[in-house]
């Protein structure tokens, strides 16, 4: 028989969790839309106001701001009837130069919920389901979700981390980015280090797209290629460094990209392999991180792994053991863990 208080908490959690999902469409709104971008630093707004510096239609900004207020997301002044999006506020949600922006998560929702039949479908079958099959906003959401952190650590922490490697970028290295995606990783190395030359392969083609298209407005066009290429057959050789961020957990043979690495890299080069700081123990990923990871993992990360039919479906949470076994298996025997964030793990991985 059932505790009737136990019954009673746990509705009223899961009835905040689908408050939460309902809003998270009206937060992708705000995004996409500029309504955050449009109050932040700007001080208490009315409606009117906030219409007048996005030019949307008043009646549904009203009603946005409602929803916001709701939300604890905006702060409501009835005397005045204006609204303010505090600074510390906006630097989650307005400012995408900011670590603290997660604004790309909500972006991707559209993506992941409009694919719910395709992976109920894949559920079913065993099937799965392809970036492909997503729609657009997902890589623009994934590029977007990851921009902020990247920018943060990548060039500041976790190069340095990697043993030799930086010394190697001053001086002048080849660098392969596998996985790509929009090239934010590939352009803030490359304007960090400007005496070497960086290569980044994804084989989404609009990525790519995406990608040429910010290394000419950086203005590292000269030292930065982009091309089409699939992780475990990607073009080129004598790496100093091969770059896998936040992508090896989504391929369905993890063992032939770092298999291919070890042949192209140089004979004292060094793979980086960023992945989710999660564990692969379930009851470990109980906390916000660990759960959005977690539900991540089971709408795109592993059905993504299981529409290329390879060998492995590791989903974003193996654990270590379980990467350094592939990697091993590819010739790549020295694996350290270089460094350690709340989000991810980042490994030194060489032969």
């Amino acid at each position: 028989m059932s505790d009737e208080n136990r019954v009673m908490e746990f509705l009223e959690r899961v009835v905040a969790d689908n408050a939460a999902a309902f809003a998270g469409v009206s937060t992708s709104l705000g995004i996409r839309l500029g309504l955050y971008e449009a109050m932040a630093g700007a001080g208490p707004l009315t409606s009117d106001e906030l219409t007048q510096k996005t030019g949307l239609v008043e009646r549904y900004v009203r009603e946005w701001l409602a929803a916001q207020v709701a939300s604890a997301y905006v702060l409501h002044d009835p005397e005045t009837n204006t609204y303010v999006l505090p600074d510390e506020y906006a630097a989650v949600l307005a400012d995408s130069s900011l670590p603290t922006y997660i604004g790309g998560g909500f972006t991707m929702l559209k993506a992941l919920y409009g694919a719910e039949e395709a992976l109920a479908s894949a559920y079913r079958s065993g099937g799965g389901v392809s970036w492909q099959d997503y729609g657009p906003e997902l890589a623009e959401g994934v590029a977007a979700f990851f921009k902020p952190g990247y920018e943060a650590v990548l060039v500041q922490e976790w190069l340095p981390a990697m043993e030799g490697v930086e010394d190697k970028l001053r001086r002048g290295a080849s660098v392969a980015d596998v996985g790509c995606g929009f090239g934010h990783s590939t352009v803030l190395m490359a304007k960090a280090f400007p005496q070497s030359r960086f290569h980044g392969f994804d084989f989404h083609e609009p990525s790519v797209e995406a990608a040429r298209k910010l290394a000419e407005e950086a203005g590292v066009g000269d030292r930065v290629t982009f091309e089409v290429a699939a992780a475990h057959d990607f073009p080129g050789g004598d790496y100093d460094l091969v770059t896998f961020f936040d992508c090896l957990h989504d391929l369905g043979d993890p063992g032939a990209a770092l298999r291919r690495a070890e042949e192209a890299l140089a004979a004292d080069g060094s793979c980086l392999v960023v992945e989710p700081n999660v564990s692969a123990e379930p009851g470990e990923n109980i906390h916000p991180i660990g759960r959005s990871f977690a539900s991540t993992s089971a709408v795109l990360c592993l059905p993504a792994a299981m529409a290329q039919n390879g060998p492995h479906a590791l989903g974003n949470h193996p654990g270590p053991d379980a990467l350094r076994a592939i990697a091993a298996e590819a010739g790549l025997h020295s694996w350290r863990l270089a460094v350690e964030t709340l989000t991810n793990r980042i490994y030194d991985i060489k032969r």
